[in-house]
């Protein structure tokens, strides 16, 4: 059995506890995040919320490791990880999700692909007839 190893021993980026930051965050690599953010942040690669820190934004990333606070809608391409001491109080989407003991999330989670498969659509008709089949 093949086993991933955690992109988070390889930090590229790192912004420290202590530091305020507010803006738009765009980034390639793994970015650690263990001060305070308010904004938004876009990458492909990973993100990482260490355990110090306090993050209001709205996040799209591949990954999503979240150990710290965060406050907003998470988007990820692969998945996210809420950690035991992991925070989180927003909408999570991503088709892996993994919440470890102790963690919290406060939101809805969605966790199917970016195309759904066939959906059924209920029209005013559709009930109508439905109706009228219980009816008799």
């Amino acid at each position: 059995m093949k086993f991933r190893q955690r992109q988070s021993d390889q930090v590229s980026g790192f912004l420290d506890e202590g530091t305020n930051i507010t803006g738009e965050l765009v980034f390639a690599g793994t970015l650690r995040i263990d001060g305070n953010f308010h904004g938004s942040i876009s990458t492909g690669d990973t993100l990482i919320i260490g355990e110090h820190a306090m993050v209001h934004a709205d996040i799209r990333a591949g990954d999503v490791e979240i150990h710290g606070q965060v406050l907003g809608t998470i988007e990820a391409k692969r998945r996210v990880e809420i950690s035991g001491s992991g925070r989180v109080r927003g909408d999570v989407h991503a088709p892996v999700l993994i919440v470890n003991p102790g963690a919290q999330l406060d939101g809805r989670t969605r966790m199917a692909d970016e195309q759904p498969d066939e959906t059924t659509a209920v029209t005013d008709s559709d009930n109508a007839e439905k109706s009228a089949a219980q009816e008799r």
